[in-house]
């Protein structure tokens, strides 16, 4: 068998299906996709590849979905610290975005992003942002599968200036994305709380026209839900759903403040959450309840939310932050378990976009979206638990090579130089040999 790329892992975690461990194993790549995943020796001895990439200290997972950020937002990372989220839009990101806001500012701050992103594993982000073609633009620059949002908010920008200006210039956006087949398009309203009953009822028709995935803001705050009550008579989830927006295509974001009937209402529908936990901490909205969204069956992505408010797009350190918080909210360490938290990560967001059959895990026939990192250093050593350690041990540092449809985007070395030189190659020796007497 003929392979563009054959790539030798210690372990490859496939995510699906789940639970599985793959050792000494190996990856074959060919025109974008996954054409073979079979043990090195078998490899070795019936392929033959343009390039063979050898990682015998490392673990090959499918690549991070960013389900929910804001790309261009990497540019004002760090503004409004130590604000309530109502605080720190009004205050201060909507003013910086009303001066700052265009066409090149968007596709900066993205490509900005998708350099972050693709160091940290994420091969694909979803989103959620004015100016939808120019982050796209430099999603694509920077070498990222990427799927953008038509927006759709209550007060002008320089995208639009009034709802039925964002509803021409998304459905504008929905006509005339170009033939690259790693970029796709999403609705996105921005909340209940700034968009209109027309102008929701507008939204859900256009997904429904273009089978495209919703993609908005919901039950963030309390203040949020307590305003929807007050002047819709309602919570958020019963209104949405009375518009016609609560079924499989929707992408609930954040969902802190959700009750047990927005949850069995999510979860009869269909539809899927995105958790966000950093930004949720750091702008104080709450915990979302992840362990009764897995429970009522509910599909669940991990995002980082944009670099404003979070401030990293590291989606290994957010998915590790969602299940020590949520073990700890719940007050069950076997909540959140290890590979439900990567399938979050992966196969989760890949569901929501409605992308699952090409991306989110490692299969055959699949798109060759993949990371790896190296659990060679001593924060990670010895490895029991190559799953496990992984999310709890490693950082997005570790991470050495990102591909996206086989291309890689992403190489760096991972190299600690200690007093002497030797010590790194001598650790791995010495925690290899403890690890045997277990």
């Amino acid at each position: 068998m003929q392979a563009d790329i054959l790539i030798e892992a210690r372990w490859v975690i496939p995510v699906a299906p789940r639970g599985v461990i793959l050792e000494n194993t190996a990856v074959a790549v060919r025109e974008g996709r996954i054409a073979a995943i079979l043990p090195i020796e078998e490899a070795r001895a019936s392929i033959t590849a343009r390039e063979t990439v050898s990682l015998p200290q490392s673990a090959l997972l499918p690549g991070f979905v960013n389900l929910h950020t804001h790309v261009a937002m990497n540019l004002v990372r760090g503004l409004g610290a130590d604000l309530p989220l109502m605080d720190w839009l009004t205050t201060k990101i909507w003013p910086a975005e009303g001066k700052l806001m265009s066409p090149e500012w968007v596709r900066d701050g993205a490509w900005l992003a998708g350099l972050e992103m693709a160091a940290g594993g994420v091969t694909t982000a979803s989103d959620h942002y004015f100016f939808p073609k120019s982050a796209a633009e430099g999603l694509r620059k920077a070498g990222l599968r990427c799927v953008v949002s038509g927006i759709v908010i209550g007060f002008p920008t320089a995208w639009a200036k009034n709802e039925d200006g964002y509803l021409e210039a998304s459905e504008e956006l929905f006509t005339s994305l170009g033939a690259d087949p790693l970029v796709r398009a999403s609705v996105g309203p921005h909340a209940p709380y700034t968009v209109s009953d027309r102008a929701l009822k507008a939204c859900a028709e256009l997904s429904e026209k273009y089978s495209l995935p919703i993609h908005m803001h919901v039950n963030e705050t309390a203040g949020e839900v307590s305003d929807s009550i007050r002047d819709h008579g309602c919570r958020p989830i019963e209104r949405l759903d009375r518009l016609g927006l609560v079924n499989d295509r929707l992408i609930a974001v954040h969902m802190v403040h959700s009750n047990d009937a927005d949850i069995a209402r999510i979860a009869e529908a269909g539809a899927s959450i995105c958790h966000c936990p950093c930004s949720n901490l750091k702008l104080a909205s709450g915990f979302a309840p992840f362990p009764k969204f897995l429970e009522a069956g509910i599909n669940v992505g991990i995002g980082t939310d944009g670099a404003a408010s979070n401030d990293k797009l590291d989606m290994l350190g957010e998915t590790r932050l969602a299940a020590m918080l949520d073990k700890c909210v719940s007050g069950d360490p076997t909540s959140a378990p290890v590979f439900a938290m990567l399938e979050a990560a992966t196969l989760g967001g890949a569901r929501a976009l409605k992308w699952d059959d090409e991306i989110g895990s490692i299969e055959l026939g699949k798109a060759a979206d993949m990371f790896a990192i190296n659990l060679a250093g001593p924060e990670s050593l010895p490895v029991q638990d190559p799953a496990a350690q992984i999310l709890y041990a490693s950082g997005r540092e570790a991470i050495t090579h990102t591909w996206v449809a086989g291309e890689l985007i992403m190489k760096k070395n991972v190299v600690v130089e200690y007093r002497s030189g030797a010590e790194a190659d001598q650790a791995v020796a010495i925690a290899q040999s403890w690890q045997n007497r277990i």
